[in-house]
């Protein structure tokens, strides 16, 4: 098996994605830690028996024996470090939000189309056999015309989580809620549903004392002629994700665990006995898949190593970024937006600017 060498900068979540992504892959090699934080570095290098640590960002971009750049660091550095690792031709890894806006995310697109690594967003939710068994009957054409979907992400943050210095700030974290939070979910809607069309929405600050919003709503009409609402928030006293999708012939419902709403168990109602037969014998044979990190990191393994395709791009991560700037656009103006939105939007450059 091809032997990948790996180099993680920031080690908060980084650490996540040794745990579920790269400590279970035999193709996998942490080679090389990197954060800014002494204490945290050591203790994760120790953890794992990582061979190499360092402080420098810059150090890991020139050590040749380094595959993948893996980035779990604040946002608002991502296209920075994002556009400098594919400069040294490695491939990259980047946790959400790939980057602060539509222009930014454009710019990296445009360093990729040279680069010779691969960029792979994270979203991990995607991963698990609930949501995996559904994407398949619905690439089988057996779920039919997509009604209306509902996406719940009911979470919570207290004072405490915005104690970390960066967190909670348009300048370092970009966005609240929709940014750093209900993002998965509302990529999820997306890969199972499709395109969305135009937006309605709303933002707020109500649950704690920071600038960006801890609330949001957003009415939807996708590309199919389907109706969605989102519906976030970090004020719930029970942490839930919860997406129901209604088909012509099928209704899904997510788990509801908050942090892994891709794993089973997931209901999937059948319209008539006809429709059920039809699910069992797509589905019958489904081997059960890792969650999370653990089936992304196996994916980018096999699509470095010719096996498969990309399993989330930077499009991806685009898609779901348009989505988060068009209901920024909504709220301040007061107004439907609609997408595919470009260079003459308001909030094109910098959702955070203000339109009205």
């Amino acid at each position: 098996m091809t032997i990948l060498r790996v180099g993680i900068v920031g080690l908060n979540i980084g650490r996540s994605h040794i745990v579920e992504g790269y400590a279970p892959h035999p193709g996998f090699e942490v080679h090389t830690v990197c954060d800014l934080d002494e204490a945290r570095l050591e203790a994760v290098a120790g953890e794992f028996g990582v061979p190499e640590r360092t402080r420098s960002f810059e150090a890991m971009l020139a050590d040749e024996r380094l595959d993948i750049i893996d980035i779990c660091t604040p946002p608002s550095i991502h296209r920075r470090q994002v556009e400098a690792a594919l400069a040294s031709g490695k491939h990259v890894v980047c946790e959400k939000p790939l980057t602060g806006s539509l222009a930014d995310v454009d710019a990296i697109m445009a360093a990729e189309r040279s680069a010779a690594g691969v960029l792979m967003p994270i979203f991990q939710y995607r991963n698990g056999d609930g949501i995996g068994k559904a994407k398949r009957i619905i690439e089988a054409g057996i779920a039919g015309k997509p009604y209306v979907g509902s996406v719940e992400t009911f979470w919570k943050r207290t004072p405490d989580y915005y104690s970390v210095a960066w967190r909670g700030k348009w300048a370092t974290e970009l966005g609240g809620v929709l940014v750093t939070h209900a993002l998965h979910l509302h990529d999820m809607l997306m890969y199972l549903m499709g395109p969305v069309a135009k937006v309605f929405g709303r933002v707020a600050t109500r649950v704690n004392d920071i600038e960006v919003e801890d609330c949001a709503s957003a009415s939807l009409l996708m590309e199919s002629g389907a109706l969605a609402t989102l519906s976030c928030t970090l004020g719930s006293q029970e942490e839930i994700s919860r997406m129901r999708l209604h088909f012509e012939n099928v209704t899904f419902e997510s788990s509801h665990a908050p942090y892994a709403p891709g794993n089973d168990p997931w209901k999937i109602l059948a319209a008539s006995d006809a429709v059920q037969a039809r699910i069992d014998e797509v589905i019958g044979d489904w081997q059960p898949v890792g969650p999370r990190f653990t089936s992304q990191m196996a994916r980018f393994h096999d699509h470095l190593t010719g096996k498969g395709p990309l399993p989330v791009s930077s499009l991806d991560a685009r898609r779901a970024l348009e989505l988060v700037t068009a209901i920024y656009q909504s709220s301040d103006t007061g107004a439907q937006v609609d997408l595919p939105i470009g260079a003459d939007s308001p909030k094109y450059a910098d959702w955070r600017a203000r339109t009205r």
